[in-house]
């Protein structure tokens, strides 16, 4: 749906389908981040559980225990030997939360510390392990319930838009900081 309204004119948007795989997981996103070199990356999964959409603000390396979409898990149970327990994104969710909210949409927009130690927290992990921060993770309820297709894709437009906003505006005030 978001590949039919597009964003605005200044953003490349590139869609990729993760498979729901740990090994895939590890292989696709550093090469993504690679062949792209991103301002940023959002990825966007399911929750069965969700009734809003959520903007998640970190990403977790240990704990990962169920079967993946090829019945496989990592031995270790973790993204990253060695890397940080939790990584957080440079983004502010809270900031974005409040201005999609404030829009007006027909969408309820929240913020959650917990992407659930499946796939999704794998993936936002890896994503932020790999870009410093630079990622952010939506979970997204399955259609229907309660939002539309349409609904959906209008969200996430003015989610990632005010992401990017919000990441320029805090690149903008690094680089003041360091001039001074």
């Amino acid at each position: 749906e978001l590949e039919k309204l597009g964003l605005r004119d200044d953003v490349d948007l590139h869609v990729y389908e993760v498979p729901v795989e740990y090994q895939t997981v590890q292989r696709l996103i550093p090469a993504l981040w690679k062949k792209h070199s991103p301002q940023l990356v959002v990825h966007v999964g399911v929750s069965g559980m969700a009734t809003t959409v959520t903007l998640e603000k970190c990403g977790h390396n240990v704990g990962y225990k169920g079967l993946d979409n090829c019945r496989f898990c990592p031995g270790s149970q973790c993204c990253i030997e060695g890397g940080p327990e939790c990584i957080d994104s440079i983004i502010d969710m809270d900031t974005v939360c409040k201005r999609v909210s404030a829009l007006g949409l027909d969408v309820t927009v929240t913020i959650s510390k917990d992407a659930g130690r499946y796939l999704c927290d794998f993936t936002y992990y890896t994503s932020l392990y790999q870009s410093h921060g630079r990622s952010a993770f939506v979970h997204v309820p399955p259609l229907g319930k309660p939002y539309t297709a349409e609904q959906l894709g209008r969200a996430l437009q003015a989610i990632i838009e005010e992401m990017l906003d919000v990441l320029e505006h805090s690149e903008d005030k690094i680089t003041c900081q360091h001039e001074h």
